[in-house]
């Protein structure tokens, strides 16, 4: 991971915006390449195709 800000899965988006996939919480990466819009207060979810929670960061 870089040393961005990550917002953790179950977490809330501090802004809308759009975000990506930056590995998954358990230390592996993820094959997923997910990119999702969030509105300001929305949970992170897991990683949609490994169904993992997963570290996302700003796109």
């Amino acid at each position: 991971m870089s040393n961005e800000t990550h917002y953790k899965t179950g977490e809330t988006a501090p802004l809308p915006g759009t975000y990506k996939i930056d590995g998954l919480v358990n230390g592996y990466m993820s094959g997923d390449h997910a990119i999702i819009e969030m509105a300001q207060g929305d949970p992170f979810p897991p990683s949609p195709s490994d169904n993992e929670a997963a570290y996302w960061k700003k796109a």
